[in-house]
């Protein structure tokens, strides 16, 4: 039986936490939290580096935004990404279903007032305000901007995109989007011994309201099967919504 968990529940149960998740800078690798990365970024030299190298090189310069994608409701997980102006948002829904949220191949939307870029269809659920993504992010971007976007809408993962900044250059990759951070898997404790956990079970959180999470002893010990075997825990805030079990890896 494949269940679906509320990002309430979720939030509630494991997703909590008292100290902020870190990450690395892919230019450097010093570590820090989200906004100390976000700060970081701007003035980073291994990175101011890689763009004057790329700049010296061949090619069209164009606009390139610094976007930090985060869960709206759980600052845990987040990303620092960097997006050619000629991508379309098509390529960042891609590109977060791929590393995130991909399951089961749920509508999606961006909201960037007045218009929702989604999914386009021939029929009357087209509203007038609907757009589709399609469309180069040079159009639609902007300094400053906090762009919701919202992934399934049943059990909806919601994320918030937050134009951090802009620059005039070249790419530093042929693809649409470049990683420069993401945050490092938070770490939880099994509830049975205190060990790291690796495993979520759903039944625990559903009906016996515990956290859910097991080491790989309690996990192989574990008798609970009514909401499917024990998922891995996996780097992404959509974990155990809609039987999301991963891989939340980055697509390139």
């Amino acid at each position: 039986m494949q269940a679906v968990l509320s990002h309430t529940a979720v939030e509630d149960q494991i997703m909590a936490r008292k100290k902020q998740t870190r990450g690395s800078c892919v230019f450097c690798g010093k570590e820090m939290t989200k906004g100390g990365l976000t700060r970081h970024l701007q003035s980073c030299a291994e990175r101011q580096k890689k763009i004057e190298t790329a700049d010296a090189g061949r090619g069209r310069k164009e606009t390139i935004y610094h976007l930090q994608v985060q869960d709206a409701w759980d600052g845990d997980y987040w990303l620092q990404l960097e997006m050619r102006g000629g991508a379309e948002l098509v390529d960042l829904d891609e590109y977060l279903r791929a590393i995130w949220l991909e399951c089961c191949g749920h509508l999606t939307a961006f909201t960037i007032a007045p218009n929702q870029y989604t999914q386009i269809f021939e029929d009357s659920w087209l509203g007038s305000s609907d757009r589709s993504m399609e469309v180069p992010v040079r159009e639609v971007f902007a300094v400053g901007q906090e762009i919701p976007y919202e992934y399934d809408f049943g059990d909806t993962s919601h994320l918030v995109i937050k134009v951090i900044a802009a620059r005039e250059g070249k790419a530093l990759t042929r693809k649409p989007i470049f990683l420069m951070a993401r945050n490092l898997a938070p770490e939880f404790s099994c509830q049975e011994c205190g060990q790291p956990a690796q495993w979520f079970c759903l039944e625990c959180v559903y009906e016996e309201e515990k956290p859910g999470l097991l080491c790989d002893r309690h996990a192989d010990e574990h008798t609970h099967t009514d909401y499917g075997e024990p998922m891995p825990l996996v780097n992404s805030p959509r974990l155990g919504m809609c039987g999301y079990d991963g891989p939340a890896e980055p697509p390139y």
